[in-house]
Formats: structure tokens, C-alpha cells, sequence
């Protein structure tokens, strides 16, 4: 039996087996707290709303812990460190979800979890990264994945920027609804009743000029 297949028929081995890589990679991007886990639980809510079922839940929850396999991988400085990306980072930068989907592949990752990590930088309106699809090209559990993982990065600090609020984040996905993220997955986020890994680690709730200055920081050095 291959480790796909295991995987497929043993959702606990294929979360042993990846939320470690995913609890690398949080390290290496210098989060302070389980970002991985948290963009599980989170596309994982919003999965049922969309009525998946539970081996696509399954794949997107090992996307979720494997989604910046890549990043890990590359073990670039420039994405820990404060300030811009220049063009030739932001190229470099672009080949993490590729070389995810191949590393998770490696891991023994389904297909499925392949392609929502190759996806998952994909935008709503094409402006995303690698293969610039757009609207319902995108598949819906990397379109999950999407607004899943900007919203948990949102809410915790990085060291280019602080922890937007619960509500800072979610008025950022408002705003970047049709350029970014899909509409309808933005809505159905905005319906989800608050649970723990939706808190925001944000310090005071944080002011509406840091939070100007901290979206236009967080879209320059990787959502570009």
C-alpha cells in the first residue's frame, strides 16, 4: 500500500507526518505562535460551510500544515527579514509553491494537497502566483486555503510587521474581496461564529494608520 493511500485511509498518520514539517516551517517564517494549526482549523470551518467532503477536508488540512513547505526548503533570509523584497527576491520567492508541491509530494502527500499548496497564492483576479489563475480556475480548496492563510498571517506578528486585530484582518479581507480572495469564501469567513484560533495575538488592538502601514508592508514582501 502506497503512503498516498495510507494517508487517505488514516487521517491521524497524515497529520503526524505533516504537522511537524508544518510546525518547521512556522519556526523558520519566525511566527511566535502555531500558524499552521491554526490555518488547518480555520480552512477546516470554513471547508463544512462549503460542504466538502472529508477527503478533500483531509487534503486541505495537509495543505494547510504543508502550504510553505517551499519557503522552509529554500531557507531564504530575505523572508524573515524587515523591509521590502526586491524584484529578483520577489521571482525567487514566486517558485515556493512549486517546489512545495513537490516536497510535499516527496512526503507523501495526496494529489489533491499537491495542487491546493501549488495553488494556494493564486488571486481571485489573476494578479496571483505561479500559474495566474483566476475566478473559478482556482480550485475551491486553494481559494479556502487563500483567505485562510492571510487572515492567520494578519493576526499574528511578523518580524516586518505587528498583529493586526481580529477586526483589522477582517477589514483587509473585505477590502481585497474580488482582487484577492473569492467573495463568497470572504463572506462565509465573516459568518463563522469566533473560536480560539481565530483570535487575534495583536497587542492593544492597534491603530488604524499601523494598520494602513502594515497591509501595504505585508502585500510588498509577499502577496505581490
Amino acid at each position: 500500500m502506497s503512503s498516498v493511500q495510507i494517508f487517505a485511509d488514516n487521517e491521524g498518520i497524515a497529520i503526524e507526518t505533516f504537522g511537524p514539517l508544518g510546525a518547521a516551517t512556522d519556526e523558520f517564517e519566525d511566527y511566535s505562535h502555531p500558524h499552521a494549526t491554526r490555518i488547518a482549523a480555520v480552512a477546516d470551518e470554513l471547508a463544512k460551510t462549503f460542504h466538502l467532503g472529508r477527503q478533500d477536508r483531509l487534503s486541505l488540512r495537509v495543505a494547510a500544515y504543508a502550504h510553505d513547505l517551499g519557503e522552509l526548503v529554500m531557507g531564504r533570509d530575505y523572508i524573515r527579514r524587515s523591509g521590502p523584497l526586491s524584484q529578483e527576491e520577489r521571482l525567487d520567492l514566486a517558485r515556493h509553491p512549486l517546489i512545495g508541491e513537490q516536497e510535499a509530494g516527496r512526503a507523501g502527500a495526496d494529489r489533491g494537497s499537491q495542487l491546493i499548496i501549488r495553488w494556494h497564492q493564486e488571486w481571485w483576479n489573476g494578479s496571483g502566483y505561479p500559474d495566474g489563475l483566476s475566478f473559478k480556475q482556482i480550485p475551491l480548496a486553494a481559494r479556502i486555503l487563500r483567505v485562510s492563510d492571510a487572515y492567520c498571517s494578519l493576526t499574528d506578528a511578523r518580524p516586518f510587521r505587528p498583529a493586526f486585530s481580529e477586526e483589522q484582518a477582517r477589514l483587509h479581507l473585505i477590502e481585497w474581496s474580488a482582487l484577492e480572495f473569492d467573495p463568497q469564501i470572504v463572506k462565509a469567513f465573516l459568518s463563522l461564529g469566533p473560536f480560539k484560533e481565530t483570535r487575534s495575538y495583536a497587542a492593544n488592538g492597534g491603530s488604524a494608520a499601523a494598520t494602513t502601514e502594515a497591509a501595504t508592508t505585508e502585500i510588498e514582501h509577499l502577496t505581490f
